[in-house]
């Protein structure tokens, strides 16, 4: 295929090979639109208020949660995961594929969250609060001064009962709002594309929740969410495209982090560098929490994003300078994966616009590596993941191993001091038995 014919690509830049892009084949894209944090925060549209406003939100919902969740009645009802090292599946890494370790390795185990167990309890779990909210604020049901338990009562449950929500996922993001709608009394609807796991659409009926399934992928899950939420004024869209809530939410994630870093006596500025690797889809979840990290870190982290080779959006979004008006399938890509929460093939225009400025590289993996990477941090460390969650590891892999960047950034010298974060982002819910067909594979590479 010559990508060059496609209306839509022409002019587009690139900074690495577009053949291998078509091939499928593995990458590390440098981000060379790259400017330092407090020149580009004046380029992007959200800003640390918002921050944390959403932030006080999640504080001002706590009560609620706990009493909701009692699962995190132990954290005061904040949806939180814990840091961990990672030093033995660091040495596995080094033992089993040959890549010399750097710095220290740690797990953020988003696979652990509460709720729903991914990633997405984040943003997904915090749009439906700030909907709620809004909501009940408007029609003289709730003031900030409130005790937000109020949340729980029959009362609200029976008013939100008359609204609906709608979201179009490839599972997680429809699992968290999902979840979290129906507790709240809302009727839920969320449409899955065709690679959304079996188990969690059955998991989200048990929960009174209205699944669509699609033989599309997930943009055509999205496009008839959009259609359904627009014929009815009661009805709530989740953009997971375009929202600004769900990037938010997302973004909260940093500021938890760096208490984390800061109990553990981790150091983190110019000369004790913090690489964080984010397993990434349609993109609005590494982006909120790429921004958090560079309000508290700003140039001394470094966020680099992992795509699957057969769905690489944000990738081809952001370096080919098209946003959302570019699509995998424009490069003969056909966007399937088993790393389900990733399978997009178009990305979010609004975190390409935000990111272009701030990211520091896209890192593309073979489906193969998620199982092995899978498989070790089980027997290593006890670790369950799935697919998906298990792709930062092959960004530390390859970012640490790329002379060009880390020589580009005046790191190579700084390396030992080094801190590396794989974000991994869900696998705690998974049903053992098809979890144990993740880990089989990953044995038996």
């Amino acid at each position: 295929m010559d990508f060059k014919n496609i209306d839509c690509l022409k002019g587009a830049k690139f900074f690495i090979s577009e053949a291998d892009i078509i091939a499928g084949k593995e990458s590390f894209w440098i981000n060379k639109d790259k400017i330092p944090f407090e020149k580009a925060r004046d380029l992007i549209e959200f800003n640390r208020e918002q921050e944390i406003d959403a932030a006080e939100r999640l504080e001002r919902f706590s009560l609620y949660i706990a009493k909701a969740f009692p699962e995190t009645e132990i954290d005061g009802g904040i949806i939180e995961s814990p840091l961990i090292d990672a030093s033995l599946i660091q040495s596995e890494i080094e033992r089993a594929l040959g890549y010399q370790s750097v710095g220290r390795l740690m797990l953020k185990l988003d696979s652990e969250l509460p709720i729903s167990g991914s990633i997405k309890a984040r943003g997904g779990i915090y749009e439906v609060l700030k909907y709620a909210e809004h909501l009940a604020m408007e029609n003289d049901l709730l003031t900030h001064e409130d005790n937000y338990e109020k949340f729980a009562s029959k009362e609200l449950q029976a008013f939100f009962s008359d609204y609906s929500i709608v979201v179009g996922s490839t599972g997680n993001l429809g699992m968290s709002i999902g979840i979290m709608g129906a507790s709240l009394g809302f009727k839920v609807t969320v449409h899955m594309s065709a690679d959304a796991r079996q188990w969690k659409k059955d998991l989200l009926r048990t929960k009174g929740v209205a699944v669509v399934e699609h033989v599309a992928d997930y943009g055509h899950a999205v496009i008839e969410g959009r259609e359904q939420a627009a014929q009815d004024p009661k009805c709530y869209f989740v953009d997971d495209e375009d929202s600004a809530d769900l990037f938010l939410g997302y973004a909260v994630a940093a500021r938890r982090l760096k208490k984390q870093l800061d109990a553990q006596g981790v150091q983190v500025d110019s000369e004790h560098p913090l690489f964080v690797y984010l397993p990434c889809g349609v993109g609005g979840g590494p982006g909120g929490v790429t921004f958090g990290l560079k309000l508290f870190f700003g140039d001394a982290v470094h966020c680099i994003f992992v795509e699957p080779t057969h769905a690489p959006a944000v990738l081809l979004g952001i370096a080919t300078g098209l946003d959302e008006h570019v699509s995998a399938q424009d490069f003969g890509l056909d966007g399937l994966t088993a790393a389900d929460g990733l399978a997009v093939s178009r990305p979010s225009g609004l975190v390409c616009r935000t990111m272009r400025p701030l990211i520091d590289g896209v890192v593309t993996v073979d489906d193969l590596r998620l199982y092995q990477y899978l498989a070790m941090a089980w027997d290593t460390q006890k670790v369950k993941l799935e697919p998906s969650a298990a792709a930062g590891f092959y960004g530390y892999c390859r970012a640490t191993q790329k002379s060009e960047y880390l020589e580009d950034h005046n790191l190579s010298n700084k390396m030992n001091n080094s801190t590396h974060i794989v974000w991994a982002t869900g696998g705690r819910m998974v049903p053992d038995k098809d979890w144990l067909c993740y880990y089989e594979n990953g044995r038996s590479l």
